[in-house]
């Protein structure tokens, strides 16, 4: 009888065993990898102490600012994903025509000097332009390209969304070259703000002071700005609720007397709009445009959009920051513990590892969950 019992308890364990596939140990020995390394590597830097705390706060300030362009596109991702089911793939072509849109203007002022002699007022009209071009170019691609794949199910949509992405791409080519311009450079990016100043006057070994270069507190407050009245508009507007219920049934939307085709159209320009403002924000960071630009932001920002949980704006906003966060602290606390030469190289790598680890082992996200569970 004992063997009979015994033979019993084990058939759970076979039958656990027989359901762990070769798929899953692969799985779980890259999980097993990485977190050797980010632990590892997280160890070894701070054991190392190379980097000083004024350093570490630069670069979560940097990846701050990555963060918020990231946000900003992968909110453009989040709004056409709800309503239409469609991953815009040249939504980072977008935002190229804004950032270039806004450099023959920024070029402009910065010529006439008044880009430095009211600022506030330069940026704005860049901001204007920009945000004008990308949500023109948004509207007539759904117009034109996605309309009328609306209601195609299958690979059709995607490959038409890509075919965008490439039109976009080699028309900025044939009508500006292939060569990369240089943004403006403003008097007033170069002042950096004084947060805290640690060496008291007169000090013999004066400590760095904590600052922030001025562009990074612009980029990361519009941004927020942008975020935060996007949010109103689809949380507490007739339009933002017609939008929320075409994302949850567009049949029912409609046969309510919801203008689906009105809806659709104000979702790319809202997200046109923010594409434009992102690239205004990323040639101000990283100085140069050229027609390939928005490729691989716009790649990132999708993961980061994946990241937070497609289809969720808080989710975007959420992943865009973490991303970019990671983004930039990664490879100096990741990588320089391991002994890896010129880790910040490897800062791409880091962040398409991480979208990786997200699909993975989380597929709906960060709120993708939550949000899905709140919608039942």
């Amino acid at each position: 009888m004992a063997d009979v019992a015994a033979g019993r308890s084990l058939i759970p364990r076979l039958s656990t065993l027989s359901r762990f596939t070769f798929v899953d140990v692969i799985l779980w020995a890259l999980r097993i990898g990485v977190t050797i390394v980010v632990v590892g590597g997280t160890i070894g830097t701070l054991y190392k102490g190379r980097y000083v705390a004024t350093q570490w706060f630069d670069l979560v300030m940097f990846g701050l600012t990555l963060g918020s362009v990231y946000a900003l596109i992968a909110l453009g991702y989040t709004m056409v994903y709800g309503v239409l089911r469609l991953i815009n793939f040249a939504h980072g072509d977008i935002m190229m025509t804004g950032a270039f849109s806004g450099y023959f203007i920024a070029s402009a002022l910065d010529y006439s000097g008044f880009l430095n002699s009211n600022p506030i007022l330069a940026m704005g009209a860049i901001l204007a332009v920009a945000v004008a071009t990308s949500t023109t170019i948004a509207v007539l691609t759904e117009r034109f390209a996605y309309r009328p794949f609306r209601h195609v199910r299958g690979l059709a949509p995607l490959i038409c969304a890509i075919g965008v992405s490439f039109f976009l791409e080699q028309t900025f080519r044939g009508l500006f070259g292939p060569s990369i311009h240089s943004y403006p450079d403003p008097k007033w990016e170069a002042k950096p703000i004084v947060l805290y100043n640690f060496s008291a006057p007169g000090a013999e070994t004066p400590i760095p002071p904590l600052t922030v270069p001025t562009v990074d507190v612009v980029v990361i407050a519009l941004a927020i700005v942008a975020m935060l009245v996007l949010y109103t508009i689809i949380q507490k507007t007739r339009m933002g609720t017609a939008m929320r219920a075409v994302s949850e049934d567009t049949d029912a939307a409609a046969m309510m007397g919801i203008d689906v085709n009105k809806v659709v159209v104000f979702t790319f320009a809202l997200g046109g709009a923010m594409a434009g403002i992102a690239g205004v924000f990323y040639a101000f960071v990283f100085k140069q445009v050229y027609f390939f630009m928005g490729f691989q932001p716009g790649i990132k920002a999708f993961g980061a959009a994946v990241l937070g949980g497609i289809g969720s704006i808080p989710g975007a906003m959420l992943g865009g920051f973490f991303l970019g966060v990671v983004e930039s602290v990664g490879p100096a606390l990741f990588l320089d513990g391991i002994g890896i030469p010129a880790p910040y190289q490897l800062r791409d790598l880091i962040a398409f590892t991480l979208l990786i680890m997200v699909l993975i082992f989380r597929p709906h996200g960060i709120l993708g969950e939550r949000m899905a569970k709140k919608r039942a």
